[in-house]
């Protein structure tokens, strides 16, 4: 297998080169193309994973349910279809971009910098998750009303970029019933 590669972009997020996935993320990360991932079941309920404790950033940290970066030259949603098999052992259908220009810069304690253009996508699955212990440690569907309001009140609990796009995003607003 061809180790992982990962899209340059210049300030506009123009592709300008790749680069070794390996080598890209630092103290000093430059600007690359990446996706997030959303996973809805049929009950509406939506997937947080838990980051396996040997990643880079963000270990152990909750998030969104998967997120990667595309291959050059591969369409995002076939890399969000890629990773979903990759990271969760699912299949997913229904794949469409919810916040295509979001973009986001957050430093983990450890220094190391995540500086991507970042497209969010929405995929449903009714499969259950086989977790790849080298991505992910935990997994769990979660009522969104629910989550949104734990990314609100505690926001340290979660992932900067999840935060971030579930403020953005209505499948995370308060349930006006509630």
């Amino acid at each position: 297998m061809a180790p992982e590669r990962v899209v340059l972009l210049d300030e506009d997020g123009t592709p300008i080169g790749s680069e070794l996935k390996h080598l890209v993320h630092s103290t000093d990360t430059p600007l690359h193309l990446a996706f997030s991932c959303h996973v809805l079941n049929s009950a509406g309920q939506v997937l947080v994973s838990r980051r396996a404790l040997d990643k880079r950033t963000w270990p152990g940290v909750w998030t969104n349910s998967f997120c990667g970066h595309p291959q050059p030259g591969e369409p995002i949603e076939n890399a969000v279809v890629r990773r979903a098999h990759d990271e969760l052992g699912i299949s997913v259908r229904q794949v469409r971009a919810e916040l295509p220009g979001f973009r986001y810069r957050a430093t983990d304690a450890s220094g190391v910098v995540e500086n991507e253009v970042c497209p969010v996508y929405l995929a449903v699955t009714d499969e259950e998750p086989r977790l790849n212990p080298d991505e992910v440690m935990d997994a769990r569907w979660s009522e969104t009303g629910a989550l949104g309001s734990a990314l609100r009140v505690t926001p340290w609990a979660f992932s900067p970029w999840f935060v971030s796009q579930a403020a953005q995003m209505s499948l995370y607003a308060p349930d006006p019933s509630a």
